[in-house]
């Protein structure tokens, strides 16, 4: 886990997605050691168009190199705006998936489900007992 980044002011998932709150709206995307284990990512198939997501649910795929991952949702709510970006530059989730690199922007529905995720030393310490 050596040189991976987790910033303190996100929220994570088991399933190695992150979250930035801001208001009532949350940024979606996938951890640094997330990005890490898939190596080169060459695709990636998001709700382009405005629809609903939930809690634990998939919202998406992402292939690399090596393998194709489910996405899964970290909180519910509208999907307000997906990163165009990624659609010509996935590639961008491997150089910077913490900025650059995120995926949806949501309404949050139920801001009470953020309570149910890691902070950043809780998700290192769960890195750390995989």
């Amino acid at each position: 886990m050596a040189g991976l980044i987790h910033p303190a002011d996100l929220k994570y998932t088991r399933s190695d997605e992150w979250v930035r709150v801001e208001g009532d709206q949350a940024t979606i995307g996938i951890t640094d050691y997330a990005q890490d284990q898939l190596g080169d990512i060459v695709y990636i198939e998001l709700p382009w168009d405005p629809q609903t997501l939930v809690q634990d649910e998939k919202f998406g795929d992402i292939e690399s190199v090596k393998a194709t991952s489910e996405l899964i949702s970290p909180v519910s709510g509208e999907v307000i705006k997906a990163n165009e970006a990624l659609k010509d530059s996935p590639e961008l989730i491997n150089d910077s998936p913490y900025e650059d690199g995120w995926m949806l922007v949501v309404k949050l529905t139920n801001p009470a489900e953020l309570d149910k995720l890691m902070s950043a030393a809780e998700y290192e310490a769960y890195l750390q007992g995989r």
